[in-house]
């Protein structure tokens, strides 16, 4: 329960501060949203990637006067869904048609709230750090009056306007060490990816699953984090951890996977039960996170190169797999409508050892999907080769992360 004068007080605490938030640098995901009165605008994306900042950046935008409440602070830990009525006396009061809610998932029944809202005419934008949660609530409840958008820590791009400077292998570098949070990078202390670890395992995960085992959660996480780009299976680990079921294992890697802290890709396969029974490779939703909070990565910096990679491909698609047929291996191959649409390679450097490899990966894959040309992703080298009758692209991460790439089909 929480009172009128107590929710009065939040709302204009927090409106307040949205005024004094400094130096936001424009996210791309700005672009391509299109605000229909109808409908709600549904923002997704792990915490602390500048989610909040985004709505700030939009609220900015709008003529006409907002109002915003981020419900994940303590002292609307004690919200319930009877207080919805609370808040709209204030909304009320306030004559404002835009309201912008952040992490409102943490409130049971707050679809219903929205839904309402809607019907009345409201404006309405939501925030979340739960895609699953937010999804099938409001699938239930709006019956598809909602646009969904994800939100990611800073982009390459982004990173480079932070930076206001240009793109270079160096700087790409850097942004591989630093990643992209946002607060990370105001100040250099890994605590804050340490920090937000723990929020993530305790709060989205545990709390909100009714986990009591949290240590075997944590070490799960990290042990994941520090094998990015390797492949992994749920009975494997369970045998690591001592866990007597695969299916919770499987349950702690969906679970990481709604929180956005973890991606795991499957082998391509026409068939979808070959999908479920073969390994699949994890990455992180951000190479400066990995860093901070796991070991071991100063002889393998291939990997971190691996899923910066797979993040920039999976902030504009999400289905992609890896390709394994006949002893030739690609690292991904992107689907769109059913088709696939880009094969690419990823490799920090070719040298004399793994140019065969690499370059006939890429090509047998791009056979095998009926594609002309495939992509070869390196650190700074650029070249072009023909293999197989296939056109292969030798592109510098840099460049490709920073300038579309278009697929010849």
């Amino acid at each position: 329960m929480i009172t009128l004068t107590e929710l009065m007080d939040v709302v204009e605490i927090q409106n307040t501060r949205l005024n004094s938030i400094p130096n936001i640098v424009p996210r791309e995901i700005t672009i391509g949203i299109n605000h229909t009165l109808s409908f709600a605008l549904i923002v997704s994306g792990i915490r602390r990637c500048g989610k909040s900042t985004l709505l700030t950046i939009l609220i900015h935008a709008e003529k006409e006067e907002s109002l915003y409440l981020n419900f994940d602070t303590p002292k609307l830990y004690n919200f319930d869904v009877k207080d919805f009525a609370i808040l709209d006396r204030i909304i009320i009061e306030s004559k404002k048609k835009k309201l912008y809610f952040d992490e409102i998932q943490i409130v049971k029944g707050w679809e219903i709230f929205v839904r309402e809202k809607l019907d009345e005419g409201f404006n309405i934008v939501v925030s979340g750090s739960n895609a699953t949660l937010l999804s099938i609530e409001l699938g239930t409840r709006l019956t598809g009056r909602q646009l969904t958008k994800e939100l990611f820590p800073f982009s390459y791009r982004e990173y480079l306007d932070w930076r206001k400077k240009e793109s270079s292998t160096e700087l790409f570098v850097e942004f591989l060490n630093k990643g992209g949070f946002p607060e990370y990078l105001k100040t250099g202390n890994p605590d804050i990816h340490a920090n937000l670890l723990d929020d993530i395992i305790y709060r989205d995960i545990a709390v909100r699953y009714q986990i009591r085992d949290v240590r075997t959660v944590k070490n799960v996480m990290q042990y994941l984090i520090s094998n990015v780009g390797t492949l992994v299976t749920a009975t494997r680990l369970k045998q690591v951890f001592g866990i007597k079921s695969s299916a919770t294992l499987l349950d702690y890697f969906s679970f990481a996977e709604q929180s956005y802290l973890l991606f795991f890709v499957p082998k391509f396969s026409y068939s979808l039960k070959s999908q479920a029974v073969n390994p699949k490779k994890v990455y992180c939703i951000d190479t400066g996170l990995i860093q901070s909070v796991s070991s071991g990565f100063s002889k393998n910096y291939g990997h971190i190169f691996e899923n910066a990679v797979f993040i920039e491909l999976r902030r504009k698609y999400r289905e992609i797999y890896y390709f394994f047929e006949n002893n030739s291996e690609c690292d991904f191959v992107i689907f769109e409508k059913n088709q696939c649409i880009g094969v690419f390679q990823v490799c920090v450097e070719l040298k004399h050892e793994n140019k065969q490899r690499e370059f006939n990966g890429a090509a047998k894959a791009a056979v095998y999907f009926g594609l002309s040309e495939a992509v070869i992703l390196t650190m700074d080298q650029e070249d072009l080769a023909f293999t197989d009758g296939i056109q292969v692209k030798v592109i510098p991460a840099h460049k490709f992360f920073t300038t579309e790439i278009i697929m010849e089909n």
